[in-house]
């Protein structure tokens, strides 16, 4: 999936004024997150921001702003100065599901994706000291026993909903703003299980947190054994990207030079450390043309699932 940069930018790089590219950016950028300090998202952006910076030559500063599974942080960029130099470093699915759902102040048009670097894994996940450890066992308990989930957004709750009611479980749901909300509800045992977009390789190393199953549409390489919830049955799924996006309008060269930061980082080893042997999410470089499809792709898919 790592392309190089010519094959992304094409025409647009050898038509962009790149002695402006070159001297871009004057001043410090502006890196959005939509989810508390300490999830996976919030781990990954500060490290990239570090990278980025010693690429641009310019502070990168993170502003955390979570609220609504990373809504709150899209309206602030739908509302920011396209200028490129404030963006935002976060996963897709509040824009390919939340807007079905629910009224948002933005839409899938109000950005570009210039590049994804890493491919989410979404875990359903409990504490190693609860009496089940698989999904199946989980849904087993839940049928003998009310039971409580953490959510950080409206995708993975609309799932477990659905999964609920397929299984007559009598389940409360709990709203995280993120991994590190839901991390100390699941070891402190005040949830039953719960959704995690990655803060859990924190935790499964050490045997306190287990991944009961996996929402990712295929296994994740750092769990093998691990099924998905398509294996056990249930034809769910969430395909997330942690992505690099700005507000429409921003001038091509400032992309241009966006793009050329985040290929950069992508192959840096800080990042990749991180990215893989910290968060255990695969490290990879998915240009703007691709990432532009891929948004279109799935929100289509889950709009004809909602239909459904």
């Amino acid at each position: 999936m790592k392309k190089t940069l010519a094959a992304i930018l094409g025409a647009t790089l050898l038509s962009a004024p790149m002695a402006m590219a070159d001297d871009w950016p004057t001043r410090p950028l502006t890196m959005v997150i939509g989810f508390n300090p300490g999830g996976s998202t919030d781990i990954q952006g500060r490290v990239l921001a570090n990278v980025m910076e010693e690429f641009l030559g310019q502070p990168v500063n993170v502003v955390n702003q979570p609220g609504g599974g990373s809504a709150v942080a899209f309206t602030r960029l739908s509302n920011a100065e396209p200028d490129g130099h404030t963006f935002l470093f976060g996963g897709t699915t509040a824009l390919t599901f939340t807007p079905i759902i629910t009224n948002v102040e933005y839409e899938i048009d109000d950005f570009e994706y210039l590049a994804a670097l890493a491919i989410a894994q979404n875990a359903i996940v409990t504490s190693a000291e609860q009496p089940f450890q698989t999904f199946d066992e989980i849904i087993a308990h839940g049928k003998e026993n009310p039971m409580t989930y953490a959510q950080q957004t409206a995708l993975d709750e609309a799932i477990i909903r659905a999964i609920a009611a397929e299984e007559g479980l009598d389940l409360a749901i709990v709203p995280t703003g993120g991994g590190a909300g839901m991390a100390p509800l699941v070891l402190g045992r005040e949830v039953d299980f719960a959704y995690s977009g990655g803060t859990h390789a924190q935790y499964t190393p050490t045997g306190e947190m287990v991944i009961a199953a996996f929402m990712s549409a295929e296994r994740s390489p750092f769990y093998p054994d691990a099924p998905t919830l398509i294996e056990l049955g249930y034809d769910y799924a969430i395909e997330d990207y942690r992505t690099i996006i700005v507000p429409q309008g921003v001038p091509e060269d400032v992309k241009a030079r966006l793009m050329e930061a985040a290929e950069f980082a992508s192959t840096a080893e800080a990042f990749v450390e991180i990215t893989e042997g910290n968060t255990f999410f695969p490290a990879v470089y998915i240009g703007q043309d691709e990432m532009e499809a891929n948004v279109r792709r799935i929100r289509e898919a889950n709009e004809a699932v909602m239909a459904d």
